[in-house]
């Protein structure tokens, strides 16, 4: 039997299956490398975002007018906090986010009218629309036990806090982190203080 030779491929159909093959073999490569790197870029985000630098979202009016409902914050972990700072904190499977008003061993005295004294001092604070004495039942003045934090919402009026025993002083394992820094809305992006 003789074969047919005009049913070979050409050469240059020949070149052209084997560019294609290669190709597809160079896609597949450069697919499958684009998916490891977002898959480890993407693992990465959620370390860093759980560990060190998680991001959270505000409900409610507690803090307000430093926070409003709806923004989208940065907090930083860390051990450190200080009078005036603003954590974010666990509290039945909440997370709650207050201003740390005295630390271990400072004595917290609230006036019929709001005013906030620690250690007999009265305690600046600029960022508050309002004082208000709120929903407190701890028998005043009261000293924030070893190793926590007295924290209240800027709403004074609405924030349940440290002046209720209900949430109560905060311990270090219930801080999530610091806030440092508001990222939506976009207008008002920037440090938070």
């Amino acid at each position: 039997m003789k074969k047919d030779l005009s049913q070979r491929p050409s050469v240059a159909e020949l070149e052209a299956e084997l560019n294609r093959v290669q190709y597809q073999h160079k896609y597949q490569t450069v697919l499958k490398s684009t998916m490891y790197t977002l898959i480890t870029v993407a693992a990465v985000a959620v370390l860093v975002a759980t560990l060190w630098l998680p991001v959270l979202q505000i409900y409610g009016n507690s803090m307000t007018p430093t926070l409003q409902d709806g923004e989208i914050i940065f907090s930083v972990k860390t051990s450190n906090l200080e009078r005036g700072d603003i954590v974010a904190f666990y509290y039945n499977n909440k997370i709650l986010v207050k201003r740390v008003i005295a630390t271990a061993g400072d004595w917290v005295d609230i006036a019929e009218d709001g005013t906030v004294f620690v250690n007999g001092d009265e305690l600046p604070e600029p960022y508050l629309e309002e004082k208000s004495f709120g929903d407190a039942d701890i028998e005043l003045p009261y000293q924030v036990p070893d190793g926590k934090i007295f924290v209240m919402g800027d709403h004074r009026a609405t924030s349940v806090d440290s002046r209720h025993t209900a949430v109560g002083c905060v311990s270090p394992e219930q801080i999530v982190g610091k806030i440092i820094f508001r990222i939506w809305p976009l207008d008002q992006v920037g440090g938070i203080e």
